[in-house]
Formats: structure tokens, sequence, C-alpha cells
């Protein structure tokens, strides 16, 4: 039976929304269903969690505030299986049946390996993970299988090539990440399209960066097409790309889904005189965000000092951004929003350890105990709040 995939566009689990924004499992119940009500009632009907996001909750959410709601034929539901934080074999099956029971559900539409990686590969292959999955798969516990990447097109060579049973891929692509050395998203993107895989796209809007582009960038953007939003600039470069089945996008708050929705309702593709746009904005991106943190999250549950890594980061980038265009009282917030964070109890930049447990899991390879030493320490963390109020 073909799946009826809707519309191009995924309401992603990674970001829901939230009523207390320093604590992760606060999902606002009320505005997701509203969310879910007005996605559906657009025709879309695509929805991607997975075990590890809103510590543990994205997928509980999701089960009351969707599966307990709709008749289960009505929208595809997507998860991945965290092999990353697994200790055991056993784990798969333990796992596997909490995340049915957590999202209400007898059978997933897409089940995945959540950022697969070397370390994770071995592990996969340690344990037999393929082929607990393609049993999985045979039982009609999920629909198609599949792997979220954060590593080389190199790698995803060989695992394709070893595991053509995969269905699909889950791949990080977004027009700051296109030609990026370190990221490498177009070949990424060519090595799924050379082994005819499917494509879902994860951070389109790089955690929302895209959204809120340097003043410069969007002037051009706004001189162009007044009408359209600067995200929206982001999600039609995926939404362009040949072999690219649903793109995904945490939506925290109602106005980011109405965008979206109106992005791909009546979805147009970019066309040359765009992409030449997006090369300029590209350039001056690139020379206004020193840390391109994403948000994820995923170095925040793997320090051992409770150090707030990512919002260090956005504060510290808000920071210079500030310094560029704005008085020297804007910035001055910055420091003060730092300061909150250690009084809510949050360890300091400089309490990191340099253990690299963060780096392990970044998935955009941030170089993070380096960035809170010689940025966040040396100029946020050491701001003085008193020398800027006398100047």
């Amino acid at each position: 039976m073909a799946i009826n995939f809707g519309k191009r566009f995924g309401l992603g689990g990674l970001r829901l929304p939230i009523s207390d924004p320093n604590e992760q499992r606060s999902i606002d119940y009320e505005t997701l269903e509203n969310m879910i009500d007005i996605f559906m009632d657009h025709g879309f009907n695509y929805f991607d969690t997975s075990y590890i996001y809103h510590g543990g909750f994205s997928e509980i959410a999701l089960g009351k505030a969707l599966v307990d709601r709709y008749p289960r034929d009505s929208f595809l539901l997507s998860t991945k299986m965290p092999i990353k934080f697994m200790k055991k074999k056993e784990d798969m099956e333990t796992i596997f049946e909490e995340q049915l029971e957590k999202c209400h559900v007898d059978y997933f539409d897409f089940y995945l390996i959540h950022s697969i990686g070397k370390e994770t590969y071995e592990n996969c292959k340690k344990w037999d993970t393929f082929e607990f999955l393609k049993q999985k798969r045979a039982e009609g516990k999920f629909r198609e299988f599949g792997v979220s990447l954060h590593d080389s097109p190199e790698f995803l060579d060989l695992i394709l090539t070893e595991h053509p049973e995969i269905d699909f891929v889950i791949e990080q692509i977004n027009y700051i990440d296109w030609e990026n050395p370190a990221i490498r998203s177009k070949e990424i993107y060519e090595v799924a399209v050379k082994h005819g895989k499917p494509i879902v796209v994860m951070e389109a809007c790089k955690g929302g960066t895209l959204a809120e582009v340097p003043d410069e960038a969007k002037k051009i953007m706004k001189e162009y097409n007044p009408d359209a939003s600067i995200a929206s600039w982001a999600y039609r470069f995926v939404g362009s790309l040949p072999g690219v089945r649903v793109v995904l996008a945490g939506m925290p708050r109602m106005e980011f889904l109405y965008d979206n929705i109106k992005t791909f309702e009546e979805f147009q593709p970019l066309n040359e005189e765009e992409y030449k746009i997006i090369d300029k904005v590209v350039e001056i991106i690139n020379a206004n965000t020193p840390i391109p943190c994403t948000v994820c999250r995923y170095c925040e549950s793997e320090c051992p000092k409770n150090i707030a890594i990512p919002d260090y980061f956005a504060l510290y980038n808000d920071m210079k951004r500030l310094e560029k265009s704005s008085s020297a009282n804007d910035v001055l917030t910055q420091a003060f929003y730092y300061g909150n964070f250690i009084e809510q109890g949050r360890g300091p930049a400089s309490a990191c350890i340099k253990c690299e447990k963060c780096v392990k899991v970044c998935p955009q390879r941030l170089e993070i105990p380096k960035y809170l030493e010689e940025y966040v320490v040396a100029e946020l963390e050491s701001y003085n709040p008193e020398a800027q109020i006398k100047k």
C-alpha cells in the first residue's frame, strides 16, 4: 500500500512549544494541540520525534496531542532508536517497546537509527541492529526504516553500500551548510541521491538561525520579495532539491507554523536569481556568526557541569551582532541574561573541565570547550556591565 505523504512538510518534535524556556520537558499541550489541528486541517500529516527530544517527553507529547486525538491512518509518525545512548543489545527491544507505549501506537510509519556515526555503527554491527530492524519491519512494527546522519558523505556511502535495505535517510541540509567544508551537506545529499534513497530534511532553518539573518542580508531578501519571510528562503532552498520527500521544521511558536504552511501549501521552487541572492546571504551570515550552533542541546545533556552551552553560544552570537549594529545597552542585556542563567543554578562557561563529552555528540562538530573558553568566558562572562554603564 502506497504511503500518503500529504504535503512535503513535517512537524519536527525537537522544538515543540514549551511553557518554561528553562525546562525542555514543560510541553505546552494546549498550544501543541492547536498547532496539530491547524497542521492537519491544511493537509499536512508527517510528524517526527525521537526518544531523547525534550528530555524524553517529545514522544509522550505526540502520543497525547496527536495519537489520542486522531485516527491512526490519518497521520504518519516517525521516531528514532537512540543507539548512541544504549548500553547493551537488549536495550533495543526494551526501548522500542517503550517508544510504542509512549506514543500510544501499535506501529510506527518510519523508524530510524538516531544520529548514526562511526562509533554508533560499531555498536549496530555488534548488536545486529540491522537484523533487528529488518525483523521489526517484517512484523509490521513500522513500514520503513532509515538512518539520521550527522557524519561524512564517505560514511553515508559506506553504510548505504553495506545495507541497501535502508529505506530512506534523514539529513541536515540548509543553504548555509551546503558548501560548508565541515558539514558538507551537498555531498551528503548527493550520496543519498546516488543510492536512490528518499531524503527527509532536518535543520533546514539551522535551528532558527536562518530566520534571523543579519540586517544586510535581510535587506537584500526583502528588496527582491517584500512579502516573503526570511525563513521561507531556507525552506524553499531544501524543498527545491530533487529527491527530498519531506522537510521537517521545529515550531515552538504559532507564527512559525502559519509561515511554514504558507510556504509549503503552494510551494514555489527557487529561481536562478534567488539562488544568486542566497549565495550573497551565505557570505554575509558567515561573516557575522562566530559560533554556528543550532541549539539542538545534545551537548547540554552530556555536560557534567550543567553548563547551558547552546544558550551561552546564542547570547554570545547576539552580543557580537549587536556590537556591530546596536547600542552598548543592547549588548549589555546579553551579559545580564548570562548572569540570570548562573543565578538559576546553571554552570558558568568557566566551569568547563574540557572532558569533550559535548564534542562527541555535537552534530555541527564544534570545538565546544574552545568556544566556551575563548569566546564565552573571555568576552561574555568577563563582560563588565558597570564599566559599560559608565561609558
